[in-house]
């Protein structure tokens, strides 16, 4: 199984040039750090910045510059910062390609319930309701199953949730999924992850090809 930076990784091999790209709080905002030499992308943060680099190294924290998590980053050369007003203005407007979720579970009609688990307090929903309505294309990154063992991938979410049939694929540390015809695609498994594995802990519609191939 892959870690949380492994998930990233694999990630970022789906973000093109020329992108400009949302990371959500959690596994999302480690894709910075992991994209690939030669692909120009800009990475938005909805609190207020666009052109995001990589997590600084120990001891070169700016505690002033912080992404939607309030975690410290860094900046590119070029970058703008401004209001949330206008930065949820463009993500209104669908001016971001791709968004990177993390997710508490997801379906397979491209649900997802990320924003809210009830009897436990949270500070709000945050900018997700506003990126899976708006967002052009949508990946999740997440857990393939939660602490106890229970499949996130579900043919009918538990969860309150954020959007309707808006995930487009999702990357676990167990595989790579497509979402599409009402089902998960499976397109690459992790690395000493079996298929018989991957099955078996996957609670919503699956479709296995004869050939999967694992991803590094």
């Amino acid at each position: 199984m892959l870690d949380k930076n492994g998930i990233a990784k694999r990630i970022a091999r789906e973000v093109k040039d020329g992108m400009y790209v949302n990371l959500g709080i959690g596994i999302p905002t480690l894709v910075a750090n992991y994209i690939p030499q030669g692909v120009e992308v800009v990475l938005q943060s909805e609190n207020g910045l666009l052109g995001m680099g990589p997590f600084p190294f120990e001891g070169e924290e700016d505690p002033d510059l912080i992404n939607a998590g309030k975690q410290t980053i860094t900046t590119l050369p070029g970058s703008a910062f401004f209001d949330s007003a206008m930065s949820f203005g463009m993500i209104r407007a669908r001016k971001v390609d791709l968004t990177i979720l993390g997710a508490m579970e997801v379906t397979d009609h491209g649900d997802i319930a990320n924003w809210k688990v009830p009897g436990k307090m949270v500070k709000g929903m945050g900018g997700a309701m506003d990126l899976v309505a708006s967002a052009k294309n949508i990946i999740v990154a997440m857990q393939h199953c939660d602490k106890a063992g229970n499949s996130k991938l579900l043919s009918q979410c538990t969860l309150p949730l954020t959007g309707v049939g808006c995930v487009k694929k999702v990357v676990t540390d167990l595989g790579v999924f497509d979402i599409r015809g009402g089902a998960f695609h499976l397109l690459e498994r992790a690395p000493g992850v079996s298929v018989e594995e991957i099955v078996a802990k996957t609670a919503g519609k699956l479709i296995v090809p004869d050939v999967v191939d694992v991803f590094a």
